[in-house]
């Protein structure tokens, strides 16, 4: 992504209304080097940041206030569907124990979340998580590890598989 392009749509976004104009937003989106599929719905309030890649895929939904930071790679399949107030990020540190801050070397970790998933209220998508197809994340759960299983339910903070689907 070129961050400051990026940096220009986080400002020009809320003075597009919540939910119009989506067009106008994946052409500010692909303009800043994000890869949005046809027919994907963005509301203005998302913030993206970063300057790592961002796929999005086609007929996905980008909820109110999700917060996207990528400093390497985020893939958001097809069809998924963010409710408000997401977090998805890449970034994190190494823990070093024998430093003055615990926070040691930051590293970036992909994330990848599958054709269509649902990623419900106020989740949490943590660095090097990779969701499979379909699957949900319930309202408030941290996806701490990757789960590659289709058709599950992830639940709780860190997320743990709570049923299957089929």
């Amino acid at each position: 992504m070129r961050t400051f392009i990026n940096y220009l749509n986080n400002l020009l976004f809320p003075i597009i209304p919540e939910s119009k104009g989506y067009g106008i937003k994946r052409a500010l989106l692909r303009f800043a080097g994000v890869q949005v599929g046809q027919n994907t719905k963005i509301s203005s309030s998302i913030k993206i940041y970063g300057c790592g890649d961002l796929i999005i895929g086609d007929n996905s939904w980008i909820g109110y206030q999700t917060t996207i930071v990528s400093s390497s790679k985020i893939e958001i399949g097809s069809n998924v569907d963010i409710a408000p107030n997401v977090y998805i990020g890449t970034g994190t540190h190494v823990v070093d124990v024998s430093s003055k801050n615990i926070a040691g070397e930051g590293v970036s970790k992909d994330v990848k979340i599958g054709d269509g998933c649902w990623l419900c209220v106020n989740s949490t998508i943590l660095p090097g998580v990779e969701i499979g197809k379909k699957t949900i994340v319930g309202a408030g759960a941290v996806v701490t590890r990757s789960f590659t299983e289709e058709l599950i339910v992830l639940t709780g903070i860190p997320a743990t598989k709570k049923k299957n689907l089929l």
